[in-house]
């Protein structure tokens, strides 16, 4: 049902990908030959007048270095005979969990998402968003 499944997680909060990821190599190993891809966004500055305090060429130098980043999260954490394929992008993360999903045309998304706190009593703003306009199925797994 779920041959191809995509991963969004924040290298820098094991949160989000603590429990989420062997829910989605679960996923992934239910189909015979099951792929799973692994998606880091780096977030854009929002507003442009932002981007004129940072170097020329910031945005390149950050999204090789997260790119090092996630093959070596790839390497520590997924198991060996699981296909897998790092990708990095770069904006608004959840537009870009929208897009690589379309892209790659996945079956499902599975996403970490925080503890309700007592101001928040819903799911994150990324999880939420992107569950309400993939065209996917989204699974949302909870952080302990």
């Amino acid at each position: 049902m779920f041959k191809t499944v995509l991963l969004p997680i924040d290298l820098s909060a094991p949160s989000s990908w603590e429990r989420a990821l062997p829910a989605a190599l679960g996923l992934c190993q239910a189909e015979d030959g099951g792929i799973l891809h692994v998606l880091v966004v780096v977030p854009d500055f929002g507003m442009s007048v932002v981007g004129t305090y940072f170097e020329a060429g910031f945005e390149e130098k950050a999204m090789h270095k997260v790119g090092e980043a996630l093959t070596r999260w790839v390497d520590e954490n997924v198991p060996d005979g699981t296909e897998v394929h790092p990708h990095v992008m770069h904006g608004r993360v959840y537009d870009q969990i929208i897009t690589a999903a379309d892209k790659l045309s996945v079956d499902a998304i599975v996403m970490g998402s925080h503890r309700p706190e007592l101001t928040d009593y819903l799911l994150g703003p990324n999880a939420a968003r992107v569950v309400r306009h993939a065209k996917q199925s989204v699974f949302v797994v909870r952080a302990e």
